[in-house]
């Protein structure tokens, strides 16, 4: 029977050949889409986790996510330090800035400010320079992708001045960073850096990064640090998600993506369903003819199930290739950086595709099973 399934699939290569694009758009589409959607969301937490010194973050009551920034009082960072359970808290500053370039350009950037003496927070993986120099006055640290950004073309190399609210920085490190929700340069400086170029203000403290003693419950601690300080206090996991959760509700993201992937599954869908059926009713006579000498609904069942067997495997791999193939191509430039491909979304997509599969073959073998063996013997 599997000779037979294999040698009628392919006799109509037409036919075969659809069967597999619909296979491979639907699960092109599907696993693409998807994976850009759960890649873009870890953006937005990509701050967040780009920090692993840290236990729990600190922040006022009213920020909902970490692009939202409501300065605190700077004597919290004592009161935070003053809890029990906490080994060490130190500053950390982010907020969005605008840099002048010497050729009179304005750019805006992610500041980062890292505390002085640990640099809990800066980016560690650098590619050109020391790190540890931002704790020089005027000194900066910009990413690499930042730095193609501001200085297109140019060769990269340390020394390039910028200007920010009237202060000279010199960028003396090039960092390789994951990138953030907003793709902005994204510049690395000392807290106090930080207070000496932003303009003077009654709060300048937008988060507090605590690392719990050992052996301290870390939930236990956030408790406490708000029972004690009146401010919000979360984990790293807590905070992350907080974020991923306000931009699914609040902006228009989670729909786009998902009306994009039900498409595909439709089209798909209905490209696979449709090409079945017509195969299934031009090969009427051949599936009369098997119910004359003998073969069950059971057994032509297993046969056309082998035929969308082949079909599916050929489809469902030529579509995570080519979705591989595309993260892979690519992988280094900077508005897709960071974008992969998830066993989660593999194993997913191909138990959609097999449930479009099995779906359009129910639907298609309505007629074999309802097949009269005599139609065999009309002209």
């Amino acid at each position: 029977m599997r000779k037979i399934a294999i040698k009628m699939l392919l006799g109509d290569s037409a036919k075969y050949i659809g069967l597999v694009f619909g296979v491979t758009f639907a699960t092109l589409l599907m696993a693409q889409q998807v994976s850009i959607f759960i890649g873009l969301m870890a953006r937005t937490a990509g701050a967040i986790y780009a920090i692993t010194e840290n236990d729990i973050w600190v922040m006022d009551k009213r920020v909902r996510y970490i692009e939202e920034v409501e300065p605190m009082r700077d004597v919290e960072l004592t009161n935070i330090r003053s809890v029990a359970g906490v080994q060490w808290a130190v500053p950390f500053y982010k907020g969005l800035s605008t840099i002048r370039m010497p050729d009179g350009l304005t750019q805006q950037v992610q500041l980062i400010g890292v505390d002085d003496v640990t640099l809990v927070g800066n980016c560690p993986q650098k590619i050109l320079g020391d790190p540890t120099s931002i704790r020089n006055p005027q000194t900066a640290m910009m990413d690499m992708n930042g730095y193609a950004f501001t200085w297109p073309g140019k060769k990269v190399q340390l020394g390039n001045y910028i200007e920010l609210n009237d202060n000279r920085l010199i960028v003396n490190a090039i960092c390789d960073v994951h990138p953030t929700f907003f793709t902005f340069p994204i510049l690395y400086v000392s807290y106090d850096t930080v207070r000496d170029i932003m303009p003077p203000q009654r709060n300048r403290l937008p988060f507090v990064l605590v690392k719990a003693k050992a052996g301290q419950d870390v939930q236990q601690l956030t408790k406490a640090i708000e029972a004690q300080t009146g401010l919000q206090a979360l984990t790293r996991d807590d905070f992350a998600w907080r974020s991923i959760n306000y931009i699914l509700e609040r902006t228009g993201i989670p729909i786009n993506f998902g009306i994009t992937i039900v498409l595909g599954a439709i089209i798909g869908a209905a490209i696979t369903a449709q090409t079945f059926y017509i195969f299934v009713v031009e090969n009427l006579k051949q599936f009369a003819a098997m119910k004359v000498v003998g073969v069950t609904n059971m057994q032509l069942f297993k046969l056309v199930m082998t035929q969308a067997a082949i079909v599916g495997l050929i489809g469902y791999g030529m579509g995570i290739g080519f979705t591989a193939l595309f993260f892979e191509a690519t992988k280094n430039t900077p508005a897709l950086k960071g974008f992969v491909l998830h066993w989660q979304v593999m194993a997913g997509t191909f138990v959609v595709i097999s449930m479009i599969i099995v779906l359009s073959i129910l639907f298609s073998l309505r007629k074999v099973f309802r097949l009269d063996p005599a139609i065999v013997f009309r002209g």
